[in-house]
């Protein structure tokens, strides 16, 4: 089990694959840091050795910005969009969705599952 940048990545899965469970490395950015590693894409991460699974941790953490950090940035910046209360700042306070989405027929379940929608018109009477 190889542990890097604080999280373990799984040992029976590719290593190209175990890369993305860090936050803040997806795919391309697994390629990019194998390719630097000199590491096969292909092999597990059990198979690894302990120079390229070294190579791999400096690369990651060194150069990227990665799970706590990168968290922090990210709630930095939206904390940002508050106070200044922009738009999206707002967005975000109500927690409805910031990029345009529509909120009519979708992210009913950001709004509370709220359904208005029309019945049939009829009412039944209750007999007293």
């Amino acid at each position: 089990m190889a542990r890097i940048a604080g999280v373990t990545i799984p040992s029976q899965k590719r290593i190209i694959i175990g890369l993305t469970y860090i936050y803040g490395i997806g795919d391309i950015r697994a390629k990019q840091i194998l390719k630097k590693a000199d590491v096969d894409e292909s092999i597990r991460t059990k198979d690894l050795t302990p120079d390229q699974e070294n190579a791999i941790r400096v690369i990651v953490e060194k150069e990227f910005r990665v799970e706590g950090e990168l968290r922090r940035e990210v709630m930095g910046n939206i904390k940002r969009l508050k106070d200044i209360g922009s738009r999206r700042g707002i967005r975000h306070m109500k927690q409805l969705p910031v990029r345009g989405q529509r909120t009519k027929s979708n992210s009913r379940t950001t709004r509370g599952n709220v359904r208005k929608t029309a019945g049939s018109g009829r009412r039944v009477l209750t007999k007293t």
